[in-house]
């Protein structure tokens, strides 16, 4: 099964060229049988840009998950702090096998869907 998520540009970016490994999220989708990502970049780029294969799902205490993670968050610990404000868990999706496509593409057009806020199941 697979998820589209909407990831701002610069992160999304970050995830293809293997700067940052995890993915952070305060909700996750509940299905277990989710094993690739769609990446759909936002705004100003507002594209499908790539996939990848979901390694493992962490759902741990905002400082041990930060403290498991940093060395490939892929952002900084004040944007890390920020993002989940007000939380006392949260979640961070391992990247695997990630994957650029060639040509980006308009998510209406191959999928007949608008981006979501957060996640949406794809078939």
């Amino acid at each position: 099964m697979k998820v589209l998520l909407s990831i701002k540009p610069e992160f999304a970016n970050k995830i293809f060229d293997g700067s940052k490994k995890f993915e952070f999220r305060r909700l996750v989708f509940k299905n277990k049988d989710v094993k690739k990502i769609v990446v759909y970049a936002s705004a100003p780029i507002s594209k499908v840009i790539g996939e990848f294969d979901v390694d493992e799902v962490l759902y741990r205490d905002i400082d041990d998950l930060w403290n498991d993670t940093k060395e490939h968050s892929g952002i900084t610990k004040d944007y890390y702090e920020s993002y989940f404000v007000g939380k006392e868990k949260g979640y961070a999706i391992k990247v695997k096998n990630s994957k650029r496509y060639a040509k980006d593409y308009c998510l209406m057009s191959r999928y007949g869907v608008k981006p979501p806020q957060s996640f949406l199941y794809l078939r």
